[in-house]
């Protein structure tokens, strides 16, 4: 039987165990700019998906993924073992480390937002001196009876 409101908790509860884990126990150079967005776990709490963002150095510096996805491979047993004794689970979930696509998606997003936003004044440019083809006032008036 699943019970998802306990994979949830579990879920969250190793989020803060491997941030932790990262930040104070893990001595990686390399997982310095990591940050712990989510992790989902599955019904039968056998398995655990952590997604992490990496961060740059600087804004226009790219982070280093490869290493980053290379030192989390080499760090995931030790991390395992202290989401083991943390958790206090009967079966400590194996890890398995994604990279988030949602920074990734949002700046995609920005982008198309930024695009939008300059055909829109390119649009509002071009209509400031411009007239209309036909009548100025196009609609009609209403006709009027000779008889009234």
């Amino acid at each position: 039987m699943v019970d998802h409101a306990r994979a949830n908790r579990l879920a969250k509860r190793i989020s803060q165990i491997v941030a932790h884990a990262l930040e104070h126990q893990v001595k990686d150079p390399r997982l310095a700019m990591v940050t712990i967005t989510a992790t989902k776990v599955t019904g039968d709490l056998h398995d655990a998906t952590v997604f992490y963002t990496v961060l740059g150095d600087s804004v226009d510096a790219e982070p280093d993924s490869q290493g980053v996805a290379a030192a989390l491979a080499s760090a995931n047993g030790v991390l395992r073992s202290i989401v083991g004794k943390r958790t206090g689970v009967r079966f400590t979930p194996t890890l398995t480390f994604v990279p988030d696509a949602v920074p990734a998606g949002a700046k995609h997003f920005d982008e198309l937002l930024a695009r939008a936003r300059d055909a829109d004044a390119e649009v509002a440019r071009l209509a400031a001196g411009a007239e209309p083809a036909g009548d100025p006032d196009p609609y009609k008036p209403p006709r009027e009876d000779p008889e009234d």
